[in-house]
């Protein structure tokens, strides 16, 4: 399975596994998955440690690819194929990332990984990842 894990799911696999669900965490750590962060989630933490929303305890360019080399997940790049997809999605979900990402999922047919109750309302192939009860 290729397994493409939204910013906060990635987050939480790296630094708080626990908020992670059972199927979730035995999928990251399954060596038949392939884990892929995409390009958009590095930007969207640089961003945030930059404004001071996401503290980290590295530079962004000596963490995430540390962190990405520790798990074993490859980086999924932007595509202009990508971005072509983005006009043909709804606008239920207005984060310019998280519909990059369901644009990448959709688009490569990848599995995404998410918590996030607005990217399942595009019904992209994903599986969910909180322990808290989906709704």
């Amino acid at each position: 399975m290729r397994l493409l894990l939204d910013t906060e799911c990635w987050l939480w696999s790296v630094r708080e596994p626990d908020r992670l669900n059972q199927r979730a965490k035995e999928l990251i750590d399954d060596p038949a998955t392939e884990l892929y962060l995409s390009v958009a989630s590095i930007w969207e933490i640089t961003i945030k440690n930059q404004i001071g929303k996401l503290p980290l305890p590295k530079a962004p360019e000596d963490y995430i690819p540390e962190l990405l080399q520790l798990q074993q997940t490859k980086t999924l790049v932007i595509t202009p194929s990508h971005i072509y997809q983005l006009p043909k999605l709804p606008l239920l979900h207005l984060d310019p990332f998280d519909r990059l990402l369901i644009a990448q999922a959709l688009t490569e047919r990848f599995t995404l990984l998410t918590a996030d109750r607005l990217i399942k309302q595009y019904k992209p192939p994903l599986i969910w990842a909180s322990r808290r009860a989906k709704s």
